[in-house]
């Protein structure tokens, strides 16, 4: 070959050559490129659909509508739907819907009487009832006996809407959530928001987080209260014409009347204000701990309209059986029931302050440890003591046992007295067993089935979990409860 081909065949090689060098640093550079594209792992797959319920029932002697004593039985069933969507990558949609329909003797007792008798469900603070009918006889009423009245069963329904978006890194993560709930004498509106940042390559959480809810009351009274105001106090009109009211000792008597006349709510809100801290690290592979801290304000009127408080300084007047008040603190009464003094009545502000903190042990791959304590504190004088700890076992590739405990203790409120011992020179005074001192224990037991990979399908869904749990709780004053819930967890195609 000759020297010129010689130079052309190499300067044609070497342009070759910087070509193919050029189209591997440009195929290299798309390849990177779509690399990275792909493995930014968007923060929710696909869309999910929890249906969750749950049934709950209990029993008891401190019925708080009738003044600390009376039958608190009662039922709650609690079917709830939450749908999580990915809008893109990084954000995701979250609506949470449900209803409570739940029965209770000690509600229905706002009206005791015999439904003949013309007393109503209770008024409102802006017109009462104007259909309490004039009743031949004398109703009977007892704190132990369900009454048929409309309130004796509701459906309390919500909403919640959350929007969260997360960095590029998924080393932040903020939100925006808006709710609205509402039953028969109640609704309430609420948003509020968070921020969480993770550090130390995710190994170290913080979180910060507010809500604001803005509840309404539509008042509801004790149907003796009620109708003592629609009739201005006469005694011989309305609900009370031809019926008998008697003392201690059975003697009719025009006594009674609530103390300082009654007065209804003129603040109908109840408004709650909450930050929330978080922060969570990781100590090893096996454990890891977390603490929260709460800053929560309440105002406007947060006693309950329909509980009844009765005092020990006030003569007690009753309607029915005179020949049962000997013994009307006692379940065999059924026909007899006692006449309000007043209405659960509370400050109009209360500053809670919870403390808590969380660990989490993997013993091995077959159990784990799960613990929680809280402190709580309130300038009502209430500071409680949670504990509960869980130990996962895992029992197949599928399932997994939970049994739990769980024990909690408090002290009583300022203002709490049970039947009868509380005072009308007193400004604030309940007779509300939620308020009192107790402790109670509660066991439980869960069981979970698991499948990551969705190979169990209903129509266009893939089952992703099964949990069901049930849980038997007591307090020391009487009150038990029993709880069942169930939850199934949907991936869609």
């Amino acid at each position: 070959m000759e020297e010129n081909q010689v130079v052309v065949v190499a300067a044609i090689n070497l342009r070759m050559k910087k070509v193919i060098i050029a189209l591997i640093l440009f195929s290299s550079a798309i390849g990177i490129a779509q690399e990275s594209a792909e493995y930014k792992k968007r923060v929710l797959e696909t869309a999910e659909v929890d249906f969750l319920t749950s049934y709950y029932t209990q029993k008891g002697n401190n019925a708080s509508v009738s003044g600390g004593i009376g039958n608190e039985k009662l039922t709650d069933f609690t079917p709830t739907i939450v749908i999580s969507v990915p809008l893109n990558d990084n954000d995701v949609l979250t609506i949470d819907t449900g209803i409570s329909a739940y029965t209770s003797a000690s509600s229905s007792n706002l009206n005791p009487f015999d439904s003949n008798s013309g007393a109503s469900a209770g008024g409102d603070d802006d017109e009462i009832d104007d259909n309490l009918s004039n009743v031949p006889g004398n109703p009977t009423g007892s704190p132990w006996v369900a009454s048929s009245g409309a309130s004796r069963q509701d459906i309390w329904g919500s909403v919640n809407i959350d929007y969260s978006h997360s960095s590029d890194n998924r080393n932040t993560i903020w939100n925006a959530d808006a709710s609205f709930a509402t039953e028969f004498d109640y609704s309430s509106i609420g948003f509020g928001g968070g921020l969480t940042k993770l550090f130390n390559e995710k190994n170290t959480t913080l979180g910060v987080s507010g809500k604001v809810y803005l509840d309404a009351w539509r008042p509801r009274y004790p149907t003796e209260l009620d109708s003592y105001l629609e009739v201005n106090g006469n005694l011989n009109a309305g609900f009370f014409k031809g019926v008998a009211i008697i003392d201690q000792d059975g003697n009719t008597s025009a006594n009674w009347q609530p103390v300082d006349g009654f007065s209804l709510i003129n603040n109908k809100s109840r408004n709650s204000y909450s930050v929330s801290f978080s922060f969570s690290q990781i100590l090893s592979k096996n454990a890891q701990v977390s603490l929260f801290f709460d800053l929560v304000k309440q105002q406007g009127w947060l006693g309950n309209p329909m509980q009844r408080v009765y005092f020990g300084d006030i003569n007690n007047y009753y309607i029915g059986n005179a020949e049962s008040i000997s013994n009307y603190t006692s379940s065999s009464n059924k026909d007899v029931f006692q006449l309000a003094d007043d209405i659960e009545r509370l400050p109009n502000s209360r500053f809670k302050i919870p403390i808590g903190v969380r660990l989490n042990y993997f013993l091995n791959e077959t159990i784990a440890l799960r613990t929680y304590y809280r402190y709580y504190s309130d300038n009502w004088g209430i500071t409680s003591h949670t504990s509960n700890i869980e130990l996962p076992i895992k029992i197949s590739t599928k399932f997994t046992l939970y049994p739990s405990y769980r024990y909690y203790i408090q002290s009583a409120a300022d203002y709490f007295a049970p039947y009868e011992e509380n005072l009308s020179t007193n400004q604030f005074y309940t007779s509300d067993y939620d308020l009192s001192k107790f402790n109670a224990n509660q066991y439980g037991l869960g069981v979970s089935y698991t499948d990551i990979f969705t190979k169990s399908r209903i129509w266009k869904f893939g089952i992703k979990s099964i949990d069901f749990k049930y849980a038997n709780y007591k307090r020391n004053t009487g009150l038990s409860a029993n709880i069942i819930s169930a939850g199934i967890k949907f991936v869609m195609d």
